[in-house]
């Protein structure tokens, strides 16, 4: 399992506040911490729409780009941090500079978001890495999928695949869990889910349903500033949901098999039950189901579920309340 901690633009343009994330994440156990590379000139315009308009301190998008960047000394910083603090960096490009930008501070692979996935200039750039990626399917068709999964393949670049609803939050209606094997059987690929519910339980769902790769926003505290915050996991939460995926990953690598039993030998010998009778029954007595019980422990009386081979059967001796019944004490 490849679990992701997505910090994207919870740093606020802090490098510092960056730092923190690193720092608080790594301790949570998840494989990797992801950011967006956003170049503003590169990727945007005094044109784009907010997705949420949610700051009054940036005045178009692109503003909110600009002051989300960092420059390649803090980027090379960050990804040292991360290599020190033994989780994989790992970036969302939105430019094919930004590309650049991380090929200069080696990355190991790509997460191509959702809105990308259709750009085949920005997978063209990246596919002349030679480097792996995984895609986000959010806002994709079946279609534009196989458009973008045939562009790679004659690349001969290594994918994967994410289920993901581009919602934030997403709603339980929306989360879309039964594409994770639906992606396994068209693409036979690695695959996994992009969180963006803010609670918990969608990954864990998701993993228990076959998901490789595990991907959600992270933040300090969902009321904290910025278009991101209400459909992220708090560190807490993160920290609770890393320990129950690796649990359910160890229980899906180690199948049980119920045509061998033998492992509870022992346990059945202390909760199976023997047949006993209920009452004094004398010498003669014609036994009934309703004379019987059943006692703990299994071995001190023939096997509680042999019962119908004894009623009708006759009793050679006489027997008190609660004794054991074997094979012997019939005619």
């Amino acid at each position: 399992m490849f679990i992701i901690a997505e910090i994207a633009q919870a740093h606020e343009g802090s490098l510092g506040m960056a730092f923190s994330y690193i720092d608080a994440l790594a301790k949570t156990g998840v494989d990797a911490v992801k950011f967006q590379v956003h170049i503003a000139e590169a990727e945007s315009s005094e044109h784009e729409p907010f997705r949420v308009k949610f700051s009054s301190q940036d005045k178009t998008r692109f503003d909110y780009w600009k002051r989300m960047e960092f420059s390649h000394k803090e980027w090379l910083l960050l990804k040292e941090h991360c290599d020190k603090k033994g989780v994989e960096f790992l970036a969302s490009p939105f430019s094919n500079a930004a590309v650049e930008l991380l090929e200069r501070i080696r990355v190991k692979r790509y997460k191509i978001g959702s809105g990308e996935v259709n750009n085949f200039l920005l997978l063209e750039k990246i596919a002349r890495t030679g480097k792996p990626v995984i895609l986000s399917s959010g806002m994709s068709s079946f279609k534009e999928l196989n458009e973008t999964v045939d562009f790679l393949k004659e690349r001969n670049v290594e994918y994967s695949i994410l289920q993901c609803t581009t919602a934030y939050p997403t709603a339980a209606e929306e989360y879309g869990l039964n594409e994770i094997s639906e992606l396994k059987d068209r693409y036979k690929v690695t695959v996994g889910f992009s969180d963006h519910s803010a609670k918990p339980e969608t990954c864990i769902a998701a993993a228990a349903l076959g998901a490789e790769i595990l991907e959600f926003h992270a933040v300090f505290d969902r009321r904290s500033f910025g278009p991101d915050a209400a459909s992220s996991l708090e560190i807490k939460e993160i920290r609770q949901l890393v320990s129950a995926v690796r649990n359910i990953e160890t229980a899906l690598n180690n199948p049980v098999n119920k045509n061998d039993n033998s492992g509870f030998d022992d346990l059945k010998k202390i909760f199976e039950k023997s047949l006993a009778i209920n009452k004094d029954l004398k010498a003669g007595h014609v036994l009934s189901f309703e004379d019987l019980e059943a006692k703990k422990p299994k071995g001190f009386g023939m096997e509680a579920a042999r019962f119908r081979e004894v009623i009708g059967k006759k009793l050679k001796q006489d027997l008190a309340q609660w004794n054991f019944l074997n094979w012997d004490d019939l005619e």
